[in-house]
């Protein structure tokens, strides 16, 4: 049963972490359908989304070499006088918005518990809220103007905004990459570049909730699940992810990301019908 629950979990945190649909909230629905405590078991938790990590890794393989040659060339021109923020190169630019980014993140990660207050049964109403406002920003994103910002193009505000709606997509619910892509083409990114940013800020926020509970990890490792059933729901969460991140490519530049819109809609109706009874 626990290969099982690795593998339908797996299956659900690479799809959801990066389609615009919420993992977190997807994985409290799951949690609750299938009587599974997913909080006793950090460990699985936490090997899912570094499987999802890979899956970045592996997609935007060219893009995070040349992103991490610039950061080393960036540190020699620190270090010998020659740097220049003015005249940066478009993937100077794009470490550094990263890093902007991020920012609003810190002063409200003393505050996560609150945010995991949502997964809690009694508030699966305020879940399916979530999901609906989830639905609203894709609808509103598919509908904007379509943008020319490249890497290069990014501004500082532009870099706030979408890390702005990063936190906000603490809550179950609201889907991360569905609140910084819908960001990003709010602010006139084109669509290729709103995808490369979504997917490459997330990278910061996975590793450091996994390194956040490491000890939490060794212990519940070897107490609440076994390691092939780790294994497994690990390369099954890379893999699948990697599938949702070309799928979620494709369909944006496609015009179709509406779907996303329609699909959290009805998933929120249905959670929030689900809590009432």
């Amino acid at each position: 049963m626990e290969i099982f629950e690795s593998i339908i979990l797996a299956v659900i945190q690479g799809l959801s972490e990066f389609l615009p649909i919420s993992s977190s909230g997807h994985l409290t629905l799951a949690q609750h359908i299938f009587g599974t405590d997913l909080h006793s078991r950090i460990s699985l938790d936490i090997i899912l989304h570094i499987g999802t990590l890979v899956s970045v890794c592996i997609a935007f393989h060219k893009l995070i070499i040349s992103l991490i040659i610039e950061f080393g060339v960036m540190l020699r021109d620190i270090f010998t006088g020659k740097f220049s923020f003015k005249n940066r190169s478009p993937q100077r630019n794009m470490i550094f918005m990263l890093f902007v980014a991020c920012l609003p993140l810190i002063p409200v990660y003393p505050f996560k518990d609150f945010f995991e207050i949502v997964k809690e049964e009694k508030f699966i109403v305020i879940l399916g809220i979530c999901f609906l406002i989830t639905s609203v920003l894709l609808f509103l994103s598919d509908r904007c103007v379509k943008g020319r910002k490249e890497i290069g193009d990014i501004k500082v505000r532009n870099a706030v905004s979408v890390g702005v709606f990063q936190v906000f997509a603490l809550l179950p619910g609201i889907s991360r990459s569905g609140a910084t892509i819908s960001s990003g083409l709010f602010c006139g990114f084109n669509r290729k570049t709103a995808v490369q940013f979504s997917f490459l800020l997330s990278m910061p926020a996975i590793l450091g909730g996994a390194l956040s509970h490491v000890s939490e990890l060794k212990e519940s490792a070897s107490n609440s699940i076994g390691i092939f059933p780790m294994v497994i729901g690990f390369v099954v969460s890379a893999i699948v992810g990697l599938m949702a991140i070309k799928l979620v490519s494709w369909l944006i530049k496609t015009d179709r990301f509406s779907i996303f819109a329609i699909y959290t809609a009805i998933v929120g109706i249905i959670t929030i019908i689900y809590g009432i009874i």
